[in-house]
């Protein structure tokens, strides 16, 4: 059966369009799941019976959000391969992995029976000793109201490490596994002997708390969780600090293992998305929630691919000489169904799954080309992710735009928030520095609301601090102090002032009061397309827009 379905795949990725669309019929009458997925394990087709069992429209998502541990395509042979994978909502597969060329991966399923796991699986875990998850389901089966062992109230609290991820990438894995296995150590301390402590994987943990008697042993669990676990360890000479985000759920009426076990992930992600190191219960609607966040996170990866991104761009002006310097790019997303989309309800979550920084390259090189068809030395300013400067591309991904569309260096402005400089923050500087070499300007945005801007103004020259708009709309004497001491610091350190958000006259005279050297906003300027960018600057250099 593997050697067919190779040799159909084949056909399928390399074949005329014609023999595709028979090769996709066949594909679609299979009895079993079948998906292609890509080199970053995204699903790039799905036959029926796959949109079946693994939840409806799934092309678009990766292997990661539909399966607890899976494996990237990037490390398969060249040959097929086998491995049983694990569902989110506890249901194992056994999956044949094809590769058929391209980097693309074929992934057929076939479902195992609960009996099978149990015999074929082992039932501890090697590092940890804790149970794996086919123990842990089989016993939640057991205990769960109604059954026949079972009858007094569970929780189940799913947890996961915060910035594990940084421990295995800072100081090796072998740091790594010692942690999990302190982890696991604290896990079982602060449960009770009944209590059964499962690892799902990598540093998802598990818990089955039995014997509740009302929704507050199971809170006084979290809250001893979050605490435990967030306590300083010394392993092999380090000192290391981590936190851990707990969902909750609880087993009343009639329920389904995996169902629990779902409502539990739900609160940890609800947990997780309310800043981490902390516990949440899970409440009706997160489901819903999530669902539509996840549409949203399917919708935008075919946004990039479907082009349904664009920059507008708003003027920023020399208030000295009420010309036009440079224009901001501002992403735009018109979506066919949800129409325009407010970049506030579709950045974040871009950022929560990486993909930002697709984004952010798109962006960077749009802008760049757009920029390069402008008359004069007009600066173009992007904004940055910090998720940019984690991914090691961002120094690459500007000398690509620079160098395709021809765009002198010192007409790009790169702008970075303070949260770009919270971590890792010698290697940012580095790639700054860097940007700085190549000729690229660098500013930062949202001056003022941060904790330490005024240490980053010491560690790195800015060509440029933008005041954040919540001190321009202010007319508190708070905020004229603000804007006083931000100018007159500026203009000491040789940097340019913008001040953002100007909408009205005043605001603009308070401005020009405090001797800031730049304004941005709806007064001096809209958003606008690029095609109107030409016919706006022939208007300025008439003199019918000037800001006096």
């Amino acid at each position: 059966m593997a050697a067919e379905q190779l040799i159909m795949f084949q056909h399928v990725m390399q074949n005329s369009e014609a023999e595709m669309v028979s090769s996709t019929q066949i594909l679609e009458s299979l009895q079993h799941p079948v998906l292609v997925v890509d080199a970053n394990s995204e699903i790039t087709y799905a036959n029926a019976n796959a949109a079946a069992s693994f939840g409806g429209w799934i092309v678009g998502l990766t292997l990661a959000d539909i399966f607890s541990d899976y494996l990237r395509p990037a490390s398969i042979g060249d040959g097929p391969s086998s491995m049983r994978l694990m569902t989110r909502q506890s249901e194992a597969y056994d999956a044949l992995l094809n590769p058929v060329g391209g980097g693309n991966i074929c992934v057929s399923f076939w479902p195992v029976a609960p009996a099978s796991i149990e015999k074929t699986e082992a039932k501890t875990d090697d590092l940890t000793g804790l149970a794996l998850r086919n123990t842990f389901m089989a016993t939640l089966e057991r205990a769960l109201p109604g059954t026949a062992e079972g009858g007094e109230p569970v929780a189940v609290l799913c947890l996961d490490l915060d910035r594990f991820k940084m421990i295995n990438d800072t100081l090796g894995h072998g740091i790594g596994d010692q942690l999990l296995k302190k982890v696991a150590d604290r896990l079982r301390k602060a449960s009770r002997k009944d209590d059964l402590v499962a690892r799902l994987g990598g540093d998802e943990f598990v818990i089955l708390q039995r014997g509740i008697r009302s929704p507050r042993d199971a809170e006084l669990l979290a809250e001893r969780l979050v605490d435990l676990i967030g306590r300083t360890y010394v392993l092999g000479g380090h000192t290391v600090n981590i936190g851990i985000s707990v969902g909750v759920a609880l087993g009343v009426g009639s329920m389904q293992p995996r169902d629990l076990l779902r409502n539990a992930d739900l609160a940890l992600y609800e947990a997780k998305r309310a800043g981490r190191g902390r516990y949440r219960f899970f409440e009706h609607g997160m489901d819903t929630l999530l669902q539509e966040r996840r549409e949203l996170e399917i919708d935008l990866r075919r946004a990039l691919a479907l082009k349904q991104f664009e920059l507008h761009y708003q003027p920023f002006l020399d208030l000295s000489t009420d010309t036009v310097m440079g224009f901001e790019a501002l992403l735009r997303w018109h979506h066919p169904v949800r129409g325009n989309v407010p970049p506030l309800d579709f950045i974040a979550v871009a950022e929560e799954n990486g993909l930002i920084v697709k984004i952010g390259e798109w962006v960077l090189l749009k802008a760049c080309m757009e920029a390069a068809a402008w008359p004069g030395d007009l600066v173009v300013a992007v904004n940055v992710s910090p998720l940019q400067f984690k991914a090691d591309t961002l120094l690459a991904s500007v000398s690509l735009a620079l160098a395709r569309s021809g765009l002198k260096p010192e007409r790009l402005e790169v702008e970075i928030t303070e949260g770009a400089l919270l971590s890792d923050t010698d290697n940012v500087l580095a790639t700054l520095h860097a940007l700085r070499a190549l000729g690229v300007k660098i500013s930062m945005d949202d001056f003022g609301t941060g904790y330490s801007s005024l240490s980053y103004l010491q560690k790195f020259p800015f060509n440029k601090i933008k005041i954040d708009r919540s001190f321009v709309a202010g007319d508190d004497p708070d905020s004229e102090a603000i804007l006083r001491a931000v100018s007159s610091l500026g203009t000491s350190l040789g940097m340019a002032i913008t001040a953002e958000g100007v909408e009205t006259a005043e605001q603009l005279k308070r401005i020009r009061d405090q001797n800031c050297t730049h304004v941005q906003g709806y007064l001096t300027g809209r958003p606008m397309a690029q095609a109107d960018v030409q016919s706006f600057l022939t208007i300025k250099r008439k003199g019918d827009g000037d800001v006096r």
